[in-house]
């Protein structure tokens, strides 16, 4: 719902701000007061095409705002596009300077014209006179065929992103194919490289050890052998000392107990000095100065070296580079059964996605002939004789593939007798085409199947200038269907009727006031008098007389 409007130095408007309501809420004034001024700007908030002729004389800009409650898929698309949420309400700004140059706002935040466009069918549909073509495309006349006749999407739109993958992941290999077999020699000369070195995990660092021991043999066999002496095999080596003091100790245990634990440790003492002596005799035996080897281990890391300059560095990398490479391979080797399941795929993937759009044209064309029988009613109950059809062309050509089917919708109508059907947004009256986007809306709203997810619609809908050409009875069907449509959805409406004003939930009058020699427009929420008072008005003209005044206050009561 449509909460506020404001504007500032936009065309003749100084300061204006409106606070609407739910339910019907209808603008009434004089001729050229402004009145369609406001559902424009709102136009401009839902995306709409700026020009510097807005901005008031001797301004140097105009600023339009407002603030609509949130709706969930308004909050996805400020998470697409980047914007923080403000609570249960979204805040619009647009400014357009004097030079033409503008900037918008979401929430406060920097945002673009095209995240207004996407915001637009979520919160509010304007049938402005200046943007009946924008308002109402294809897409948004497929979105109320397809809310009428109760039809969900959901199953086309997930085989069309099946058949979407699918396409694009074969589309991938054949693109990449051409690189593929260039790279299939060096791949097969790296694989063998690799594969020919037998390269095992830490290999590098175990050799560089043993390249150390070998280059210094004689250096650790004469340390080895030096230590052991000093504390086995020598003279005065250490083991003999422990061994002497050990048996004095002992006697000393034989006599005093305390010296028990002592001669314990003493013995396990001398137990780890041995076996540490030995473990030096060992690695002096082991010590193996061959110059052969030595050779062998430098020319091994030397190779290892080569192929870490290549390929990784370490021989960790070394390997998983050339697991790597085998795996592209095994991908060339297996091209043609890649491909024939890829191809598959697609094939299956593109046969649910037909079968899926088929149904849904199918769908679309039993709808659209109750819709059109209905619309047609309603349009001709508004003063008007048409002739009215909603057409469903099927395209099954791929290019014309999409998450909401194959089907163009589009709305035809002859405003004439004798006249062709044309497109509804070739007709040549804006009145005209508020008025059949009301009957429009009321055939939706009143003869809709109920779907079992809810479809995206506008939560505000904004009617200008719907009342031309008509008067008497056609007006008051009018006042009723505007009545009768916003028990569902907020409803703006501009309206020059009485018939029409008397049933609006909330009231508004615009008019032009002349203050230190400029022209401003005021808008103002009449009470339940003043109401009456401006449906007097435009019943009797400039004088309001008693007798006006009475039938306004029937014609509200009668409405109620």
């Amino acid at each position: 719902m449509l909460v506020e409007l404001r504007a500032e130095n936009y065309a003749v408007i100084d300061h204006a701000i409106a606070v609407f309501g739910p339910g019907l809420n209808l603008l009434t004034g004089e001729t050229g007061a402004g009145k369609s001024i406001l559902v424009d700007a709102l136009a401009l908030l839902m995306g709409g095409k700026s020009s510097a002729e807005v901005v008031r004389h001797g301004a140097d800009k105009a600023v339009v705002a407002c603030v609509f409650e949130s709706t969930h898929g308004a909050e996805a698309i400020l998470e697409e596009n980047g914007i923080d949420a403000e609570g249960n309400e979204i805040i619009l700004r647009r400014e357009i300077l004097s030079n033409g140059k503008g900037r918008v706002f979401v929430n406060n935040q920097p945002a673009t014209v095209a995240v207004l466009k996407q915001l637009a069918p979520e919160l509010a549909l304007v049938h402005a006179q200046t943007e009946t073509l924008t308002s109402f495309d294809q897409a948004q006349q497929r979105i109320l065929l397809d809310r009428f006749g109760g039809i969900s999407t959901e199953a086309v739109a997930e085989a069309y992103a099946r058949w979407g993958a699918a396409h694009r992941k074969l589309d991938e290999l054949l693109q990449g194919e051409q690189d593929r077999l260039r790279m299939v020699d060096l791949w097969s000369y790296q694989r063998k490289e690799i594969e020919a070195a037998r390269l095992e995990p830490g290999e590098d660092e175990a050799l560089e050890t043993e390249k150390r021991v070998l280059a210094n043999a004689e250096k650790l066999y004469a340390a080895a052998m030096s230590a052991f002496d000093q504390l086995y095999e020598g003279g005065a080596s250490a083991e003999g000392a422990l061994r002497a003091a050990l048996r004095n100790v002992e006697e000393l245990a034989r006599y005093d107990a305390r010296f028990t634990e002592a001669a314990q440790q003493l013995e396990s003492a001398r137990a780890t000095l041995g076996d540490v002596s030995a473990s030096l005799r060992d690695y002096a035996e082991g010590i193996n100065a061959s110059p052969e080897r030595l050779a062998e281990i430098e020319d091994r890391l030397a190779a290892i070296d080569r192929l870490k300059r290549k390929y990784g560095q370490t021989v960790t990398e070394v390997i998983a580079f050339g697991e790597e490479v085998a795996v592209k391979l095994a991908e060339v080797e297996d091209r043609d059964e890649i491909l024939k399941a890829l191809r598959a795929d697609l094939e299956a993937a593109a046969k649910a996605y037909k079968s899926a759009a088929s149904a849904l044209g199918t769908e679309r064309k039993a709808a659209a002939t109750k819709l059109a029988k209905l619309a047609e009613t309603q349009i001709n109950s508004l003063a008007m004789k048409v002739r009215f059809e909603v057409a469903v062309t099927t395209n099954e050509q791929q290019s014309h593939w999409t998450g909401a089917g194959w089907d163009q919708v589009e709305y035809r109508i002859a405003t004439n007798a004798g006249e062709p059907l044309k497109p509804l947004a070739e007709i040549a009256s804006g009145g005209e085409m508020s008025r059949v986007m009301l009957a429009l809306k009321v055939s939706v709203e009143e003869g809709a199947v109920k779907p079992k997810k809810k479809f995206p619609t506008p939560r505000t809908l904004v009617f200008d200038e719907i009342d031309i050409g008509i008067g008497g009875r056609a007006a008051d069907a009018v006042g009723q269907k505007l009545k009768s449509l916003s028990k569902g959805q907020q409803v703006l409406c501009v309206t020059h009727l009485p018939q029409i004003a008397a049933f609006a939930d909330q009231h508004f009058l615009i008019d032009k006031r002349e203050a230190d020699g400029r022209t401003k427009t005021n808008i103002r929420l009449l009470d339940q008098r003043a109401s009456t008072h401006e449906v007097a008005r435009m019943l009797s003209g400039a004088t309001v007389t008693e007798t006006s005044l009475q039938h306004a206050a029937q014609m509200i009561a009668s409405s109620r």
